[in-house]
């Protein structure tokens, strides 16, 4: 899982923003999904495109001059597909006063030259909080196979 992580940072600008100030969710989003794309793009070492936004939780708002950090990892990979996690925290940059702003789930698949999925290499959970988000994805997952 290590060598999956990827950390991408955005100071957020005022076309990010409403005119309140919060940095809109959908930007945030798009963000948290390249991110997402990168971990994977590096794990299957292919083109890769999101099946599915599992869950998104905004826990904290972000403004504009915030600098966001998306520090994401590959926790758990089926045949073809790859769970990431991403979490957001927003870093006052005057302050250097940081709060996690949200956390999200996301499935990507790797997909060949032809565009079709392919089996993927499977992640490797070394350290205890690695096996505890390994477990925490494949619960989320056998949780909506029974749905």
């Amino acid at each position: 899982m290590r060598e999956t992580r990827v950390t991408m940072l955005r100071r957020m600008m005022p076309a990010d923003a409403n005119p309140a100030g919060n940095v809109f969710g959908g930007a945030i989003l798009r963000y948290i999904d390249e991110v997402a794309g990168a971990v994977a793009e590096r794990h299957s070492r292919a083109n890769v495109v999101t099946a599915a936004i599992h869950r998104m939780d905004f826990l904290e708002p972000a403004f504009i001059g915030h600098m966001l950090h998306f520090d994401a990892v590959l926790a758990y990979t089926g045949r073809s597909s790859m769970d990431v996690r991403v979490e957001v925290h927003a870093e006052n940059m005057r302050t250097g006063e940081s709060v996690l702003t949200g956390t999200c789930w996301l499935t990507l698949v790797a997909l060949n030259e032809r565009g079709k999925p392919f089996l993927v290499p499977q992640v490797v959970a070394e350290t205890e909080a690695e096996k505890r988000l390994w477990s925490e994805a494949k619960e989320r997952r056998d949780g909506e196979k029974r749905k």
